[in-house]
């Protein structure tokens, strides 16, 4: 099949999203889904009202592909990558990130003169660090940053289905006065903000600040290398906030000489960023779900910092990265 998509992992949460947005472009005629696991293996599910089912993860369903979506669990990623698909491999799982050939992608930032080196797995960049790099660029194009720091909230959805459970599980256990699970988290996370997980959690926040950290130096690089400047590189602090769904960030902005709020407003507004003006509430990460972009509200100068202004955003973690893929998997179907 010369123009199929093979979706691995087509029923984890970032899937379903995926299949969601693809679903609402000629792309979702061309997708096959692949389940990331033995249990989803013929699963019906629909992609775009049409019946569809979750096929074993086998060789011959990613060989022939002409783009291959990770979306699944990292070994499902890694079973898909022994495969040798010949096609291009999208990888929102982050497994392939150490190949040398990988490269880090985020199109909302890119310039329209960048040209996608198609050579190995494309890494679709960390939602968080497309946000921040989306908001920072806009701004700096007009007023010249000095500094930043961002404060990342994190949801539990990162964790999959498996930290969406444990955070309702947990919740409802102490309002029970029950023991709770912390299988996921290896801490209470319901009703907590964390700094850091229990020692046992498979995932280390500080792994996933340093990923972020990684992919948002990669994107204003390029951003550098395809204008005169790009924004200097904020200081960034990842939190585990006890929310479902959506990053939320609290991000503070130095410039060399700080504009009013109306001039930031109109400096952000256009592709991928929605302004939410003082007249309007503040957006929440509830609000945005299922919403592209980034949304930004709540501009308001610094009281001790001349120079300085405080915004607030909020994005779909899965809308936005499912988005970037959609447009990767564009560039070759």
């Amino acid at each position: 099949m010369a123009n199929s998509i093979t979706l691995i992992g087509g029923d984890t949460l970032l899937g379903r999203e995926v299949r969601e947005v693809f679903g609402e472009s000629s792309l979702g005629g061309e997708l096959r889904l692949i389940a990331a696991d033995e249990a989803e293996t013929g699963k019906l599910t629909e992609i775009d009202g049409a019946i569809a089912f979750l096929a074993k993860l086998d060789p011959e369903t990613v060989e022939d592909a002409a783009v291959v979506v990770l979306a699944g669990t990292a070994k499902s990623s890694r079973d898909a990558m022994a495969a040798n698909p010949a096609g291009l491999v999208i990888d929102l799982t982050y497994e392939t990130e150490d190949d040398p050939e990988a490269r880090v992608r985020a199109p909302q930032v890119e310039s329209p003169e960048y040209e996608a080196d198609h050579s190995g797995p494309q890494v679709v960049a960390h939602p968080a660090a497309t946000a921040i790099a989306m908001v920072l660029d806009r701004l700096n194009r007009t007023f010249p940053i000095a500094s930043s720091i961002v404060h990342i909230f994190e949801p539990a959805s990162e964790r999959g289905r498996a930290g969406i459970e444990e955070l309702q599980q947990q919740t409802v256990s102490l309002l029970a006065f029950k023991e709770m699970p912390k299988k996921v988290f290896d801490t209470q996370a319901s009703f907590a903000m964390l700094a850091q997980l229990g020692e046992n959690a498979a995932t280390k926040l500080h792994e996933v600040e340093e990923r972020i950290e990684r992919h948002l130096a990669t994107l204003l690089d390029r951003i550098d290398s395809a204008s005169s400047s790009a924004p200097p590189m904020p200081s960034l602090k990842l939190i585990q906030a006890p929310v479902f769904h959506g990053y939320s960030m609290s991000v503070w902005i130095e410039f060399d000489e700080a504009p009013p709020a109306p001039e930031i407003e109109e400096a952000l507004a256009g592709d991928f960023v929605d302004v939410r003006g003082a007249e309007l509430e503040a957006p929440t990460n509830v609000g945005v779900a299922g919403q592209s972009g980034v949304t930004v509200g709540a501009i308001s100068p610094d009281r001790n910092n001349g120079n300085a202004v405080w915004l607030w955003m909020v994005a779909d973690n899965f809308r936005l990265a499912a988005e970037s893929a959609a447009m990767i998997a564009r560039e070759v179907v």
